[in-house]
């Protein structure tokens, strides 16, 4: 199967787009067709072998379209997807300008054309040569006379309706040009009765069709038409606002070594293996390799880190990132529309423009809607014709029935929402891939999570210090083991490295180290023979009788899925570190979101099953399942699906990559491995759960809207059409003008688009309320929240400018005993502190002021 895009032309409404897939489907190879609407594209997948782009291309002409393969040129040869966006951009601005130039014209006809018709039955002065019945001929040609610019400025509307009513496929277009000229056809028979009966002297003749001119009314309908496209075509730039803010990201050119020297070149020329020099303050153009040099580089844009990265040989690069210190070169290996950020804009792109299950509603009713109006406006005027009505009445409420009903607003209803969602999405660092999952999202009732590197930071950290030898406190236990396992390579001994930095301890130097292969490490520190490693290596090393409070303590760590480190000195049992793959700070609150929104929350991971069932039971999730591999995850998710749940599962690895596709909807971290990332629906940028709780509220936010659009446009429908065709006039005298029905089908397509713009103001509620950013945006702090093993407050600070304000504000906080975790904001001026214990406020603030900041506030 191959999948191709192609560019389609004169689509106008859903009624266009509905017949372009039946006919591209009835073509013979072919599998699935996606036409998009808004993007005006196609993406089609078919057989080769039974069909090819030529006869794609005549189909969608058969309908009455236009159609060719999408521009296959490279991104170096169009100058980089940056190139792309801004011709995209353009096409849309002049489609817009011209727009705007022909409602502008139409209206400056329109208002005296409505003055000269209107004017007398409002009681306005009209000039002498206007006014009278024997002046009645020269109003009504002067009125013809102005319709026609406006009929020959709008004439799209006639080429495009009259062409797709001739390929028997009417569309939107084809209502509204046959309601003008069906108003300007009678205004014209009204007019020749108006000469008719002057030339013989008939002035009630005169007088009766004098009244019936529908000149004005086929004006109105156009311009009223142009208006409503108009602020469509407005509301369209604004939904890829986010889109042009990703691209905005991507650096406009790059520093090259070319030809012995450095060059600067657009970024859109760069290719695979050239050496970039990237300088302090710049933006990284490729996804890539460094080479030589170091720096510390800003990846929040694409990552969510708040603390820029220091990069050195070896490292890998993003494009879009900045380097904030430090100079380095770097291979380039992603470059154009193969860089992180490219695939990005892709997928919000795609997403943004892809059709949702729930738009196929929209789409069969529109394949028959404008047909079946068309009868219905034929009924219209028969009916009233045999029920004695005049020529003109039963005219007039056949030609309202066309002009009211024109489906617009029904087209509308989803396509609109769904970029308006997808763009939110992005903003907030959340990428959905199609539309088909931002849908099925908001249906999910079981979410199923990763532990490694989903619930947890995928790498160990020294959690507890143990002093067992009196002589010895937190800090010179720590610094004992630091200086211990600094020549080690252990995955746990970068972790007590870690720690001891972040507490400020610089490691004792050694004089002699050994490594004992699955035992520990063994090193001469001030003289003294110290080792740490696992207890079996304490047993071989003489230390045979550990105290009972050693045991104790070793087991109680070990329930909570920690691994105990053993430290000895001169034969002398000196404490315990444990290290452990800490908790997410998100994950908590994530999981307490996942059941305020009413979803389960299981566990599936490969870890064992003590280790498991301690971080379930921190966070309070509802069920586990341990010890599996990636085959038993994909077996959980494929039997709570044969139990009737919708099953979002969340994952990071290579081996949650069968779960990811076999849910209903895969969520992958944005850390996590390439596989994982394909395999999801949804990547999470910012590595945060919380962003997964997001996606699902802001998937309800979306599903309530396109339904509210949807209700509203079936609604417009089946009341406005009765009401044009005169069902209130016998009883009532109530009927609507062809030019009201014009006014009230603009009116409903704006509502549907302004009602999807009101998704640009979603917001992170649920994170709000986690994190006390509903109090901080009223100026208010919030107040502590006690758990049951913690609490929390909130400090204003002043003076944070950037992310090394943030990391300095941190390491302060950090290092105060009672201090579980910092998290600072410089963008509010908050920080976030979690507590183990009660510290009080002037200590915090100390902390801070040490640091070069000031505290305002406490909370």
């Amino acid at each position: 199967m191959k999948r191709e895009k192609y560019d389609v032309t004169g689509m106008t409404c859903a009624a266009c787009q509905a017949n372009v897939t039946k006919r591209v489907q009835k073509v013979p190879g072919i599998k699935n067709v996606d036409v998009r609407l808004l993007g005006n594209s196609m993406v089609v997948e078919y057989d080769e072998a039974k069909t090819n782009p030529g006869e794609i291309v005549a189909a969608v002409e058969d309908a009455g379209y236009g159609a060719s393969l999408a521009d296959g040129a490279s991104a170096q040869e169009k100058g980089g997807f940056r190139s792309e966006w801004t011709e995209r951009q353009k096409r849309a601005a002049d489609e817009a300008k011209g727009m705007k130039t022909r409602l502008i014209a139409s209206i400056v006809l329109l208002v005296p054309l409505m003055y000269i018709a209107m004017g007398g039955m409002l009681g306005l002065p009209l000039p002498g040569f206007l006014t009278g019945m024997e002046n009645a001929a020269v109003s009504a040609l002067l009125q013809l006379t102005i319709a026609i610019p406006i009929l020959v400025i709008n004439q799209k509307f006639f080429r495009v309706g009259y062409r797709a009513l001739w390929h028997r496929a009417p569309n939107m277009d084809s209502l509204v040009a046959l309601g003008s000229t069906a108003s300007l056809l009678y205004g014209l028979f009204a007019l020749f009765r108006m000469v008719y009966g002057l030339g013989h002297g008939e002035m009630e003749l005169v007088h009766e069709y004098s009244h019936q001119l529908y000149f004005e009314s086929a004006a109105m309908i156009l311009t009223l038409v142009t208006v409503g496209k108009y602020l469509e075509a407005r509301s369209k730039a604004k939904t890829s606002d986010a889109l042009g803010r990703l691209v905005d990201l991507a650096p406009k050119t790059a520093r090259v070594l070319r030809d012995g020297g450095e060059r600067v070149v657009p970024a859109g020329e760069l290719r695979a293996g050239d050496i970039v020099v990237i300088r302090p303050g710049e933006s990284i153009p490729a996804d890539g390799e460094v080479t030589e040099g170091h720096g510390y580089v800003d990846q929040a844009a694409i990552t969510g880190e708040s603390i820029p990265v220091e990069k050195l040989p070896g490292d890998s690069v993003i494009s879009a990132t900045v380097n904030q210190n430090g100079s380095f070169r770097f291979r380039a290996a992603r470059v154009g529309e193969d860089t992180t950020l490219a695939r990005i804009i892709r997928l919000v792109d795609e997403a943004g423009s892809s059709k949702a299950p729930i738009a196929r509603l929209a789409d069969k009713v529109s394949g028959v809607f404008v047909p079946a109006v068309l009868g219905v406006a034929l009924l219209t005027a028969a009916v009233w014709l045999i029920a004695g009505a005049d020529f003109e009445l039963a005219l007039s409420c056949a030609v309202s029935v066309l002009v009211i009903s024109c489906p617009c607003a029904l087209g509308l209803a989803t396509p609109v929402a769904i970029m308006v969602g997808t763009g939110k999405a992005a903003e907030m660092g959340i990428l959905v891939k199609s539309a088909e999952s931002l849908e099925t999202l908001h249906a999910v009732d079981t979410v199923a999570l990763d532990k490694t590197g989903t619930l947890t930071t995928g790498k160990p950290s020294v959690t507890d210090v143990l002093p067992l030898d009196p002589a010895l406190t937190p800090e010179t236990l720590l610094a004992l083991a630091a200086a211990v396992e600094a020549g080690s390579e252990h995955p746990l001994a970068s972790a007590v490295m870690a720690r001891a930095k972040a507490d400020g301890i610089v490691p004792a130097e050694v004089s002699s180290f050994e490594v004992v292969p699955g035992r520990g490490v063994r090193a001469e520190v001030g003289g003294a023979v110290c080792i740490g490693g696992n207890e079996r290596f304490l047993h071989e090393s003489g230390l045979a009788f550990l105290p009972d409070e050693a045991k104790a303590a070793a087991e109680r760590l070990g329930a909570e899925g920690k691994t105990p480190l053993w430290f000895a000195r001169d034969g002398k049992l000196a404490g315990i570190l444990a290290a452990a793959d800490t908790v997410r700070p998100s994950s908590a609150d994530a999981v307490r979101r996942f059941h305020r929104m009413g979803l389960r929350v299981v566990l599936l991971t490969g870890d064992v099953p003590a280790v498991a069932n301690a971080a379930a039971s921190a966070l309070g999730i509802d069920e586990v399942r341990a010890g599996l591999l990636p085959d038993g995850k994909e077996e959980c998710i494929r039997q709570m699906q044969a139990q009737g749940r919708r099953v979002a599962m969340i994952g990071d690895g290579i081996n949650d990559a069968p779960a990811l596709t076999r849910a209903d909807v895969g969520v992958a971290i944005g850390a996590g491995t390439d596989i994982a990332i394909d395999s999801a629906d949804v990547v999470l940028m910012h590595d945060s759960l919380q962003d997964a709780a997001t996606a699902v509220e802001l998937s309800r936010a979306v599903l309530r809207n396109i339904k509210m659009n949807l209700f509203w446009a079936f609604f417009y429908n089946v009341l406005a059409i009765p009401v044009a065709a005169g069902a209130l006039f016998p009883a009532f005298g109530l009927r609507l003008s062809p030019m009201l029905g014009s006014a009230a089908m603009s009116l409903s397509s704006v509502c549907v688009v302004g009602n999807a713009l009101r998704l640009r103001f979603f917001r992170d509620r649920g994170r709000a309320a986690e994190d006390g950013e509903q109090a901080n945006s009223a100026g208010q702090l919030p107040a502590n929240t006690k758990g049951a093993n913690d609490m929390k407050k909130v400090l204003k600070i002043k003076g944070m400018m950037c992310a090394h304000c943030e990391a300095h504000v941190k390491k302060a906080l950090e290092a105060l005993d009672g201090v579980k975790s910092a998290a600072p904001d410089y963008k509010k001026g908050v920080a976030l502190v979690e507590l183990t214990e009660n510290v009080p406020d002037e200590v915090l603030a100390k902390a801070v002021a040490d640091a070069g900041y000031e505290v305002t506030g406490v909370r």
